[in-house]
């Protein structure tokens, strides 16, 4: 199993309304990231924006590449994109800076 770890920015302005999308993420959306290998799936936010993400997966790349077939991930890309700063693609999913796992206590 891949632990990921993963960073992005959100806008300041924009912190309230993207927790309260969070406390309601679609269950299609959900179900998609099931479907498609993410597991254990966490989101994490600081009050400057800094937004730090874990999932574990067989695959990273296979999870991925199977969100970004799924009709309900293009639309919830598309309704979160404005919420970020500096989207290089204009999807949060393709601008995720995974970290380098440098220590793990199991």
């Amino acid at each position: 199993m891949q632990r990921v770890c993963f960073v992005l920015r959100v806008k300041p302005d924009r912190l309230e309304e993207y927790r309260e999308r969070h406390r309601n993420v679609w269950p299609e959306m959900q179900q998609a990231l099931r479907e498609t290998g993410w597991h254990n799936y966490s989101l994490f936010l600081s009050d400057d924006g800094l937004l730090v993400g874990y999932l574990e997966t067989e695959d990273f790349e296979a999870a991925k590449a199977g969100m970004a077939q799924r009709e309900v991930n293009r639309r919830w890309q598309a309704e979160m994109a404005p919420f970020f700063e500096n989207l290089e693609s204009g999807a949060a999913d393709t601008d995720m800076r995974p970290l380098d796992e440098v220590f793990h206590l199991d």
